[in-house]
């Protein structure tokens, strides 16, 4: 008799261990596995990278729509317009890499070769400090001789709703693009995201 309840409590453990190891997703470890960095993997409805790739590509290809573009090229048929890039504010619910937005944008606009981008007067500041910390000759009125055209800027606003489960989740990224010289708002760019995020009932 005593073996038999031997045996009943053994597999009683062997029960209890095998559910304790599917509840913590098996008793392996973690599985890590590599991916193209250009695919989407929507973990969650947050602002993701691909996110950021797609409004850069959109928004820069709508800036160079506008009539601004066609009436510099036919005013100036040996130069680009020089653009620099001021600030762009994230304004939304949630934490977003606006670094990472803006060089999303840099990439796309030197991609083209439609335009050349000029760094910012922090910018400039910041590599003469590097540049005389590494002993280098640093001129006076480094990048001074070289103005921007244009100046472009914008913002990132979100708005959540959320019930029973369900979640939406509403991006509209907005920018502009001044024309330093009239001082003009020659282009107004706007993109809108959802994202709809829906719980199961048995989900913990």
């Amino acid at each position: 008799m005593q073996g038999i309840y031997g045996v009943k409590k053994r597999v009683i453990i062997a029960v209890i261990t095998l559910i304790f190891c599917v509840g913590m997703t098996g008793c392996s470890g973690v599985n890590v596995s590599r991916i193209d960095a250009e695919q989407e993997v929507a973990l969650t409805d947050r602002w993701s990278d691909e996110d950021s790739r797609l409004v850069a590509n959109e928004m820069v290809q709508d800036m160079f729509s506008f009539p601004w573009f066609k009436r510099f090229s036919k005013e100036h048929p040996d130069k680009e317009p020089t653009i620099v890039i001021q600030r762009i504010q994230n304004k939304s619910h949630e934490h977003i890499s606006v670094a990472t937005f803006v060089n999303d944008i840099k990439r796309v606009v030197m991609r083209s070769g439609a335009a050349e981008l000029i760094v910012s007067g922090e910018e400039r500041e910041r590599l003469r400090d590097e540049l005389k910390q590494q002993d280098m000759y640093v001129s006076e009125d480094m990048g001074e001789g070289v103005e921007a055209n244009f100046a472009l800027s914008g913002t990132i606003n979100s708005m959540v709703d959320q019930l029973d489960g369900k979640r939406v989740i509403f991006y509209q990224i907005d920018m502009k693009l001044i024309n330093l010289q009239t001082t003009r708002e020659v282009w107004n760019g706007q993109k809108k995201i959802k994202k709809l995020l829906e719980r199961s009932r048995f989900s913990f």
